[in-house]
């Protein structure tokens, strides 16, 4: 069953009914549901779609003679064996008199087997496919090759796409359309496991508890995600353990790149470009405070829910893993969960933000939100806040809280001090909460101040 995408589909419909030709590049993190969409999009349109495999240029070709003789059997009357990819590309202009889609999915393992293919691909589009109907989707999951390859200044490519997607994982608030069966919680809990990767999502089986699902899936040897972390640092990267120490290094507290660099030991210079290389996998996020922003304060977190949650719990238990005791370990970690979620559910909150500024239901409609942290300057202290967002004049203060202890009055007071280091004319303040209000926080709450419950979030 296809979830979600309804955006990504309706822009891909919307070329589609243009009748003229378009070349859309599709591409993002694996695993997040790159070829579910086009699959959906393609299931009732005329389309020749071609995988691309590491192998060689040959064999690619073979398959993707294949992959046009199975689509168009009844326009081609003997299957073909093309010479080389001109040839294949001249015989799919020849098939473009009406419409069809073309995809070439995992098109770097292509350009990486078959010398020159994008300069092919550019002299067919530019002196034979501009005047037909075809409709060719490029698709990767290579971020930096789909990028400077084919989307950089530099490609033979450059100009000639028409659209570009990039995928992105699930919102929290589009996730939950996997799991209907479960609370609002316990959806909050999956997400902060999965990061609304659609691969991960499948994981979780709906009719199961929770617990279950977390044993299941993180705390036993055999499972799909046990090893995905250590499988897909495999399949993206040269130096997987250099890697694999790095994001350990951030899941354990190191944040800053000289405290990556010392934990790991490897120069600051060196740990830099490794890191470059997690951010465009989507593993880690480079995070400076929303205002007032300065290099120095730079610092690095994980990205991907899932690999932050299995950094977190599954190394310092997998003695007990692979003794096969899964479900003690998952009552070991069970009172942390909690503690783990308050990041996720800052996400969560950011989300719901969006979401309402989108929709016109704030009191202004902001220009950007994110953490913010830094030294109040007539405390000299250190302090944060969850999220501010703002526009040149206003700011929404939030705090999110995901306790299992209703909020107090104090929080108020709190945001409302540290609201008192920024300038703006005015101010709002959200506090966010998993459990509740208690009843001195709900009677002191001003007309400046929401207070908003997690289940009235969804």
């Amino acid at each position: 069953m296809f979830i979600g995408r309804e955006n990504e589909l309706n822009k891909l419909n919307e070329l589609y009914s243009s009748n003229k030709f378009e070349c859309v590049v599709i591409y993002g993190r694996r695993r997040v549901g790159k070829t579910a969409l086009i699959q959906e999009f393609i299931k009732d349109k005329r389309a020749i779609y071609f995988l691309s495999l590491e192998t060689s240029a040959r064999v690619n070709l073979e398959n993707f003679s294949k992959c046009v003789w199975s689509t168009t059997k009844g326009e081609i009357k003997t299957p073909p064996l093309f010479a080389d990819f001109m040839d294949a590309f001249d015989a799919v202009g020849d098939l473009s008199d009406q419409r069809l889609v073309l995809v070439i999915d995992e098109y770097p393992y292509l350009a990486n087997s078959v010398r020159g293919i994008s300069s092919m691909l550019q002299a067919k589009i530019d002196l034979r496919y501009k005047n037909t109907k075809l409709f060719i989707i490029l698709c990767g999951s290579s971020m930096s090759f789909m990028e400077h390859q084919v989307l950089g200044y530099q490609s033979p490519l450059y100009g000639r796409r028409t659209a570009q997607l990039k995928i992105q994982p699930f919102s929290f608030f589009e996730s939950i359309k996997f799991h209907k069966k479960y609370s609002k919680s316990d959806n909050a809990v999956v997400y902060g496991i999965t990061g609304g990767i659609p691969q991960y999502l499948l994981q979780i089986d709906g009719d199961k508890s929770l617990e279950s699902n977390i044993t299941r899936c993180f705390f036993d040897p055999s499972s799909y995600l046990f090893e995905e972390p250590s499988n897909l640092l495999k399949q993206e990267l040269r130096e997987p353990q250099m890697y694999n120490d790095i994001i350990t290094a951030i899941a354990t507290g190191s944040s800053r790149l000289n405290e990556i660099s010392t934990k790991t030991g490897v120069d600051t210079a060196i740990c830099s470009k490794y890191l470059s290389s997690l951010i465009s996998l989507g593993i880690v996020k480079k995070e400076r405070p929303i205002i007032r922003e300065k290099s120095k304060m730079t610092i690095y977190r994980l990205a991907d829910n899932m690999f932050r949650f299995w950094y977190r719990f599954v190394p310092q238990n997998i003695s007990q893993i692979q003794s096969g005791t899964g479900e003690k370990v998952y009552d070991s970690i069970q009172p942390q969960i909690s503690n783990y979620m308050g990041e996720v559910f800052e996400e969560i909150c950011k989300q719901y933000l969006w979401r309402e500024n989108l929709a016109e239901r704030l009191p202004f409609y902001f220009r950007d939100a994110g953490r913010w942290w830094g030294t109040n300057p007539t405390s000299k202290n250190q302090q944060e806040i969850d999220i501010i967002a703002f526009d040149d004049t206003s700011a929404i203060f939030c705090e999110c809280k995901w306790t299992s202890e209703p909020v107090r009055k104090s929080v108020i007071e709190a945001l409302i001090e540290k609201s008192q280091m920024f300038s703006y004319e005015v101010k709002f303040y959200y506090i966010f909460s998993k459990s509740g209000f208690a009843d001195n926080c709900v009677k002191s709450a001003e007309e400046n101040v929401r207070l908003i419950e997690f289940k009235d979030m969804v």
